[in-house]
């Protein structure tokens, strides 16, 4: 548990410099310059995913129950997650409802995918890592609110073109995670 736990701190405290040290992340990047600042974010981000992954798979061998999802949770997790992948596109997708409504569709569908899987997994390594996730993510959602904001941002307005791109690619891609790449990256066949 206590590599997932480093693991969590090196992702987690990256991902939030910029919410919770943003004049000294500006100080740095004027200091070093902005490719080095990507750069050692990039090195410590890679290793933060590797030390999550390994001490996620290590605490599976020996799993602490915590509670026990009621049956039938796989079909309600799979339809948040299912929306979870659309908002990830959507933030990437121009032109399109869910970015100009949610402001931070990325951040937003993160929070969705770690409260799903809340849900559907109780063990007490599960809820250390969704759980670390879920309340990042909305921490995240909250403070690009105000950034954008106080920068006056205002997305464009939307499209039934951008919506649609967003919703067929958002659903192919979690099509392929759920029934293909989960159960081969992870271990676990969410649907069969």
């Amino acid at each position: 548990m206590a590599l997932l736990v480093l693991g969590l701190a090196i992702f987690i405290g990256v991902h939030s410099i910029r919410v919770l040290a943003g004049p000294w992340r500006a100080a740095q990047i004027e200091r070093f310059g902005i490719r080095a600042w990507r750069g050692v974010f990039a090195l410590l981000s890679i290793l933060g995913v590797v030390l999550t992954v390994a001490g996620y798979g290590l605490a599976r061998r020996y799993p602490v129950p915590v509670w026990l999802p009621p049956p039938g949770m796989a079909h309600l997790v799979a339809l948040l997650t299912a929306i979870a992948f659309v908002m990830i596109v959507a933030a990437y997708v121009p032109n399109n409802h869910i970015k100009r409504v949610l402001g931070q569709p990325f951040v937003s569908g993160v929070a969705l995918w770690a409260f799903a899987h809340l849900l559907a997994n109780g063990t007490l390594h599960a809820i250390v890592l969704f759980g670390v996730f879920f309340i990042w993510a909305l921490v995240e959602v909250r403070a690009g609110r105000r950034r954008d904001r106080e920068a006056g941002v205002v997305y464009p307005p939307g499209s039934a073109s951008g919506d649609a791109l967003a919703v067929v690619i958002g659903l192919v891609a979690w099509a392929v995670f759920a029934f293909w790449l989960h159960g081969v990256l992870i271990g676990v066949r969410p649907l069969g």
